[in-house]
C-alpha cells in the first residue's frame, strides 16, 4: 500500500526547472486520498519554490528515503536513486538509448519499480501525460524568433525569458511577418501547440495543395499528415494503419514542400525506418528554399539531415551549410540553414509546462496509482518490477545486456 508520496530534486544537468506536481496539485491530491501524505525535496532551482509548497500544505523535506513513491521530471542520476522504491520519470531507454543503459542497469540492480510517463498511456493506446503541448508552444516561438534575427525584422524576449505563456503572446504582437510560407509536420500534441502560435500570429492555414501555388500574398502555414509526403513506392494507395506497420514500404515526396516553403516547423514523429524528410543533396539544389528550420523532435541525423546536433536554451540557434555537411555559427551565412533544435524546449515555460502536466497526473495517473488499475494505465507503463524487465519491456534485455551495440 502506497502511503507517502515524495516529490524529488531535479539532479540532472542541465538543471530542469519543472516539477511533476505543482503546489496546487500536491494540496489537491492530498485532499483527494487523505490517507497518502505528499511531501516535496528541498530545491532551489525548481520553477516553483519551497515556499510555495509550504503554503500549500506541502511539507518540504531534505531526505526521501521513507517515501514508497518518488515522481521527477528527467532522468534520476544512478547515485542518486534509492533501492527498492517505485519511481515516476522520463527515463529515455524504451528506444534503447545507449546513453541511458546504465541507468536503466542500476534501476534492474536496485530493484526499482520504473514507471515512465512516456508509456503512460489508455485502453486506446494514447498517452495520458506529456509536455507536447508546450515543446510546439515554444518551438514555434523560438521558430519565429530565429526568422528574426536571421533578418532583422524584429526583437522578441527569448521564451525563457517570459514569465509565462500570456507575457510570450504578449511579445508575438511585435511580429510583422512578411508574405512567407511556412510548412508545419504532425498532427498530436506537439504540432498542436505549434498550431497555437500561427493563430496568434494570424498565420492563415491553407491546404496543402493550396500551399503548393504562387499567388499567396500574405504569410501562410500548412499542416502536413503523413500521408502528404509519403506515397506508397509501388504506386498503390496510401493506407495509414500500413505505413505506420510497415513504413519501408513507403517513399518520401517532401520535397515539393521544400521548393516552396521559407521555413519547417517539424513536430511529427519519425520512425528511422521511414523515408526521411529530405537528403543534404536535396538541400543543396537551388530550388530548395527553406531557410529556417525549428526541428521540435531534435531527431540527431534522423529525417532532417541538418539536425547534426542538440542545441540548447543558451544558444538555441547553430547554422548548416550543407555542402560542407558542417555547422557553422548562427546567421554566420546568406547560404547556410539556421536550425533551431533545442531538446528540452518545455523547460523555457516551466510553470505554464508543470501546470498543464501536473493536471493530467491529478486526473489520469494518481486515480490508477492510488485506487485500482483497472484501465491498466499503471501496468502497462512498468518497465522494471523486482530486478527484471516486465514483460511488455523484455525487448530491451539485448539492450541492457549491450548486445545491441
Amino acid at each position: 500500500m502506497i502511503k507517502k508520496i515524495g516529490i524529488i530534486r531535479e539532479g540532472k544537468k542541465p538543471i530542469d526547472r519543472r516539477v511533476p506536481l505543482i503546489p496546487a496539485h500536491a494540496a489537491m491530491a492530498k485532499e483527494t486520498y487523505p490517507s497518502v501524505n505528499i511531501v516535496c525535496q528541498t530545491s532551489p532551482i525548481r520553477c516553483f519554490q519551497d515556499e510555495e509548497y509550504r503554503q500549500a500544505g506541502i511539507e518540504i523535506v531534505e531526505e526521501v528515503a521513507d517515501c514508497d513513491v518518488l515522481m521527477g521530471v528527467k532522468e534520476v542520476p544512478v547515485d542518486q536513486l534509492i533501492p527498492g522504491k517505485t519511481y515516476f520519470f522520463f527515463s529515455h531507454t524504451i528506444k534503447e538509448q545507449s546513453y541511458n543503459r546504465e541507468l536503466l542497469r542500476a534501476i534492474l540492480e536496485k530493484k526499482i519499480r520504473l514507471i515512465d510517463y512516456e508509456t503512460l498511456t489508455n485502453s486506446l493506446g494514447q498517452r495520458v501525460v506529456a509536455f507536447g503541448r508546450y515543446a510546439g508552444l515554444v518551438g514555434a516561438y523560438n521558430a519565429v524568433w530565429t526568422f528574426g534575427q536571421r533578418y532583422n525584422l524584429f526583437n522578441l524576449k527569448r521564451a525563457h525569458e517570459c514569465f509565462d505563456l500570456e507575457e510570450l503572446k504578449e511579445e508575438l504582437k511585435k511580429v510583422r511577418l512578411p508574405a512567407i510560407k511556412i510548412v508545419l509536420t504532425g498532427g498530436g500534441r506537439v504540432a498542436k501547440g505549434a498550431m497555437e502560435i500561427m493563430n496568434e500570429l494570424r498565420v492563415r492555414k491553407v491546404t496543402p495543395a493550396r500551399f503548393l501555388e504562387d499567388d499567396l500574398d500574405v504569410p501562410v502555414f500548412t499542416q502536413l499528415n503523413t500521408r502528404d509526403y509519403n506515397i506508397r513506392s509501388d504506386g498503390g494507395d496510401f493506407v495509414r494503419e500500413e505505413f505506420y506497420h510497415y513504413p519501408e514500404k513507403y517513399t518520401g515526396d517532401f520535397l515539393k514542400y521544400a521548393k516552396n516553403a521559407d521555413m519547417l516547423i517539424a513536430c511529427a514523429y519519425w520512425d528511422p525506418r521511414a523515408p526521411v524528410l529530405f537528403e543534404r543533396r536535396d538541400m543543396m539544389r537551388t530550388d530548395f528554399k527553406i531557410r529556417v528550420i525549428a526541428d521540435i523532435t531534435c531527431d540527431i541525423e534522423g529525417s532532417i539531415p541538418s539536425t547534426k546536433k542538440p542545441s540548447s536554451i543558451e544558444d538555441p540557434v547553430y547554422d548548416y551549410d550543407p555542402s560542407g555537411d558542417s555547422v557553422d555559427p548562427p546567421f554566420s551565412d546568406e547560404g547556410n540553414i539556421s536550425v533551431m533544435a533545442v531538446d528540452n524546449l518545455p523547460c523555457e515555460l516551466p510553470r505554464n509546462a508543470s501546470e498543464d502536466f501536473g493536471r493530467e497526473i491529478l486526473n489520469h495517473v494518481l486515480p490508477s496509482l492510488l485506487k485500482n488499475d483497472e484501465e491498466g494505465i499503471i501496468k502497462r507503463a512498468t518497465i522494471t518490477q523486482d530486478g527484471v524487465l516486465t514483460e511488455r519491456y523484455s525487448y530491451l534485455q539485448a539492450y541492457v545486456d549491450g548486445k545491441n551495440s
